[in-house]
């Protein structure tokens, strides 16, 4: 396997594959969907920039009030245990405000503002257009001609829909930056750097790098682990009482300080691989679900068991991808997962409401999605201790 050949920089993006051009012809393409050019390594530089170890660590403020704001919405919805919650948009809200936090300097406080179901909904389709599966049209043009596919008109009305809203939020940005009262973000920032080399075009894709990066990832990846969760108490336990022995019984935010990719590419050059030439325009894909599961790494891959990387902490990972396009992301990402995971776990006692299959496939919503969500499902947050929490959260 070669990992950091770059031989594999380059983005599938021939033209014919046609819906990822009508969703990206006006704000343009995030780095994940962009060619290999010197534009494209400007804003790896530039997201490497705000992403890299120092940098997030002056995200923790933010991280710290939105996954605050989390577990007071798990409270609040599931009435203090009560009452069974489908947790899905609340994820949506604490990835959605994250990164408009990052990038604009604006928070979306509450899964009832206007911003969040336009956005949130948007996002969602523009993911399916980008699905390496999802459209056949992409790959045979024949059916292109279907006069009663409507799958074209539907992918320029989420890309003038998303342009509308792109377009406010940069106004408003600008709008703070003349009056003195903006936020810092990452935006304001590299508007401000007078060394910075990237235009408004490049600065728009980091921006909307972050926001469909999150929404995606970050958001079906909590999804899927608070309903394994539900479904294994043995590690909610085992995990809750590590995190209590630390921060005590009466801690259940703890301390927000604590700090304990798979799309195709194409070739763009002949790679003589194990004796065989691959020629130039080939298009490969990673298989990240064979990689992660491979049974010469682990013994029981099928086995939902995090204390794996415990016992194994430098065992590979290939979620974040590998190489030159490796997700700049992973060290914010994790951090968020982290400090999410921990205060969930120490604030709930999680109690499956649904009878859902959990399995990564059998249990996909939708098997043509760019990323694999989870069917809908309700669950009990039960609070640890009521009493800390509510006093925590006031």
């Amino acid at each position: 396997m070669l990992l950091n050949n770059t031989g594999y920089g380059q983005r599938h993006t021939d033209p014919s594959i046609k819906f990822n051009w009508i969703v990206s012809n006006t704000a343009g393409t995030t780095i994940g969907t962009s060619p290999y050019s010197e534009s494209l390594k400007r804003r790896r530089k530039g997201a490497a920039s705000a992403l890299n170890r120092p940098s997030v660590e002056s995200y923790v403020s933010h991280l710290n009030v939105e996954s605050k704001a989390f577990v007071s919405e798990l409270f609040r919805y599931g009435n203090a245990g009560k009452t069974p919650v489908d947790p899905m948009a609340m994820i949506q809200r604490l990835s959605l405000s994250l990164a408009l936090t990052l990038n604009w300097g604006v928070r979306v406080s509450s899964q009832e503002e206007d911003l969040f179901d336009e956005i949130t909904h948007v996002e969602e389709e523009i993911s399916k257009f980008r699905s390496t599966t999802g459209n056949l049209q992409d790959y045979v043009p024949l059916l292109r001609l279907n006069p009663f596919n409507n799958n074209s008109q539907k992918a320029k009305e989420m890309r003038d829909r998303r342009d509308r809203y792109l377009n406010s939020l940069n106004r408003n940005l600008d709008d703070r930056m003349r009056k003195g009262v903006h936020e810092p973000c990452i935006q304001a920032n590299v508007i401000l750097d007078k060394d910075a080399k990237l235009n408004s075009e490049e600065l728009t894709s980091i921006s909307l790098t972050m926001l469909s990066g999150g929404l995606d990832t970050v958001t079906t990846l909590v999804a899927w682990s608070i309903g394994l969760l539900a479904k294994r108490p043995d590690i909610q336990d085992k995990a809750a009482k590590a995190i209590q022995e630390m921060y005590g019984h009466d801690q259940p935010m703890c301390d927000a300080a604590d700090d304990q990719k798979s799309l195709p590419r194409t070739s763009i050059r002949d790679i003589t691989y194990n004796g065989t030439v691959i020629p130039k325009g080939t298009v490969f894909f990673l298989n990240s679900w064979a990689c992660n599961m491979d049974p010469e790494v682990w013994s029981d891959p099928d086995e939902f068991r995090p204390e794996r990387w415990m016992e194994q902490p430098d065992a590979p990972m290939f979620t974040y991808g590998m190489g030159y396009r490796m997700c700049a992301g992973s060290l914010l990402a994790n951090r968020e997962l982290y400090l999410v995971f921990m205060r969930t776990l120490s604030s709930f006692h999680i109690q499956p409401y649904d009878d859902i299959d959990w399995h990564p496939v059998n249990g996909n919503s939708d098997p043509t999605s760019l990323v694999a969500i989870p069917r809908r499902y309700k669950v009990m947050f039960i609070p640890r201790n009521e009493k800390a929490l509510s006093n925590a959260l006031a």
